[in-house]
């Protein structure tokens, strides 16, 4: 007889997951990007045409799977973002395991940019500027201090109270000095700089930005999306977690000619990461069905660990 489907609940999930195990799953995940399979993403909907969802799948190792990210915004007692993670056997395809994920997924995203600042950006940086207050936001500030001595957090929002209120959050769990500013202020202190929206059109002028800036931008995962303004890539030097996906719905979909180099090659050795201080560097996460299916590995490991809960 074949084992039963293991299943972890979303509390479950949210109880094991925490930025150490994020930042291992996430490494293990980009540096599969050299002999995985990962492919295209599938954007649906459901009968209400303001519900949406997108599946991304793939394959590493014996790690084969779907996850599965819904925005139902009607949402009132329940969380309006979910994320669902299927684990299939590699030897027979049949179900392995189910994992909840959504407050886990907040993590995951955050270690890829926690990844890549370890990697790309000035080993002195001390000023990281948040663009976005959302709760995705807060992850992203937590994950990034870190990696990097991190002693102010300037905070870049639509709505001033917003910038305000998430400052004085930031405070409050992480200890780090934070501000609210506006855009040009916080653009021209960082030495790196966070875009966490769901923007579609670019957030700041391409002036602005500092020779030795390292950036990371984080929200572009569909057609149309867009932080960063093209103009900065003529004086900077490009990164992703998947080129083919980063030029369909990433960043870099609004800059065809580009041609990022995968931060897996980086953290593999075989390919270039910052060359000088005063290189600007910037990072497109999309979001890849690896980082999930790692994810929902090292979870359900923890799960069954001497201590954990059964």
């Amino acid at each position: 007889m074949t084992d039963s489907p293991k299943f972890l609940s979303e509390a479950e999930s949210a109880a094991l997951v925490d930025d150490e195990l994020a930042l291992s799953a996430a490494r293990e995940a980009f540096l599969a990007t050299a002999t995985g399979s990962t492919f295209p993403v599938v954007i649906g909907r459901s009968s209400a045409p303001e519900n949406r969802f997108t599946l991304k799948s793939g394959s590493a190792g014996d790690l084969v799977g779907v996850k599965v990210g819904s925005f139902w915004p009607g949402n009132v007692d329940l969380p309006r973002h979910s994320s669902t993670i299927v684990l299939l056997n590699p030897a027979t395809g049949r179900l392995s395991a189910v994992v909840e994920a959504a407050s886990a997924n907040a993590y995951r995203t955050a270690a890829a940019d926690a990844l890549a600042v370890d990697i790309l950006a000035r080993k002195d940086s001390r000023t990281l500027t948040v663009i976005g207050t959302g709760h995705q936001a807060l992850h992203e500030v937590r994950a990034v201090s870190r990696v990097r001595p991190i002693d102010r957090v300037l905070v870049v929002g639509r709505r001033p109270d917003a910038a305000r209120a998430f400052a004085a959050d930031v405070t409050a769990r992480t200890g780090l000095t934070a501000e609210p500013v506006d855009a040009q202020a916080g653009v021209t202190a960082a030495d790196v700089l966070v875009t966490a929206t769901t923007a579609r059109e670019p957030l700041f002028d391409a002036s602005w930005v500092r020779p030795g800036t390292h950036i990371s931008a984080m929200g572009a995962d569909g057609p149309g999306k867009q932080e960063l303004p093209v103009q900065l890539y003529e004086h900077a030097t490009l990164f992703c977690d998947l080129t083919e996906q980063s030029l369909t719905i990433g960043e870099f979909q609004h800059a065809p000619d580009a041609a990022p180099v995968q931060l897996g090659a980086v953290l593999a050795g075989t390919a270039a990461g910052r060359t000088s201080d005063d290189e600007i560097t910037v990072f497109d996460s999309s979001g890849f069905a690896l980082q999930d299916l790692t994810l929902a590995a090292a979870l359900l490991r923890r799960s069954t660990a001497p201590g954990e809960a059964q």
